[in-house]
């Protein structure tokens, strides 16, 4: 029996009852196991029901309460802030560093030994940090922007930055972004054991939008790593920019809790670092024992003159070094 036959059927008993059933009157229902998109059943509804056939106690429509709990006008869908807060964080993606091969190289990681290496680094941040934060004699213009740079290419500032950020990233109030600012010749993410990636040049250029978008977080908690980006023949123009000295303002700003590294070229074969070193609150030269010239130190210095602090670490000592191995200078 179809439903049209069950239908005439019902209201044949109801009319059989006594009830006036109006033709007229109709309803629309789905019936089980109709397909997606099929018209509609039309099925008579009757007007009136016997006594015997109604409920004990008909239940009238609760019309909606004025004070329910309505969604403000302008507050967030449920689970919006949620997905929002989700997709920042998975547009920082996440790298894994390989710890054992870093340790190989002579990187500093954290969990390893007490060492002298891991001494000497915490000499050298300290002061660092101390301008950082604003505990100085006298307070600094984006303190927390750091650049390492050196005379020449070959002294070990890649080497030193990579260290001095790992150094940091095992403090326990301050988080690390490590920028390869080197863009013309990039190395921090090889020296990582990390491909090439998108970074600092794309945000400059408009090629990515978000800074967060090329950001990797690495399985070093506190420790973060902007990547150079893809190479450009206007490097120094993009430097010297309105854009970049946005982006240098929003890093110094925001993110205040955090100690900015960047490693840059060096002084003396090219202009990226004079560039940059003029926007930065703190600058560290790396020096290369018993091979970089007095000369050369001289030339790299003068360059620096503007730059509101500036220090200097001796690497690749032979034998036994003090303390004394590092150098302070200030304009």
């Amino acid at each position: 029996m179809n439903i049209i036959e069950q239908a005439a059927k019902r209201m044949e008993e109801l009319r059989r009852a006594g009830v006036d059933v109006p033709w007229g009157a109709v309803g629309i229902e789905t019936t089980p196991g109709q397909p997606a998109g099929a018209a509609p059943i039309a099925a008579p509804v009757p007007t009136s029901v016997p006594a015997d056939l109604a409920p004990a106690a008909p239940v009238a429509p609760v019309a909606p309460s004025a004070t329910a709990a309505q969604p403000a006008p302008h507050a967030p869908q449920p689970g919006l802030a949620s997905h929002t807060a989700e997709g920042k964080l998975r547009r920082s993606r996440e790298v894994e560093l390989d710890l054992d091969r870093l340790a190989a190289k002579g990187f500093l990681v954290p969990g390893i030994d007490r060492s002298m290496m891991e001494e000497q680094y915490r000499i050298v941040k300290r002061p660092l940090l101390k301008n950082a934060t604003g505990e100085s004699a006298a307070p600094i213009v984006r303190g927390n922007l750091i650049m390492v740079t050196s005379a020449l290419p070959g002294e070990g500032k890649t080497f030193s930055a990579i260290n001095l950020a790992m150094s940091m990233a095992m403090e326990l109030d301050h988080t690390v972004l490590l920028v390869d600012a080197d863009v013309v010749r990039p190395a921090v993410l090889d020296r990582l054991g990390l491909p090439p990636a998108k970074g600092l040049l794309d945000v400059l250029t408009g090629r990515v939008k978000d800074m967060a978008d090329v950001m990797l977080r690495t399985n070093i908690p506190k420790l973060t790593v902007l990547p150079a980006g893809t190479a450009s023949s206007r490097t120094t123009e993009l430097l010297a920019s309105g854009a970049m000295e946005d982006l240098l303002d929003e890093l110094a700003r925001s993110y205040q809790d955090r100690i900015i590294i960047f490693d840059a070229p060096p002084l003396l074969p090219s202009t990226e670092s004079r560039v940059l070193a003029t926007r930065m609150g703190q600058v560290v030269v790396v020096v290369e024992a018993d091979v970089t010239t007095t000369t050369s130190i001289t030339q790299a210095f003068a360059t620096l003159e503007s730059c509101p602090v500036v220090m200097s670490v001796l690497n690749k000592c032979r034998g036994k070094v003090a303390n004394t191995a590092y150098g302070y200078y200030a304009v």
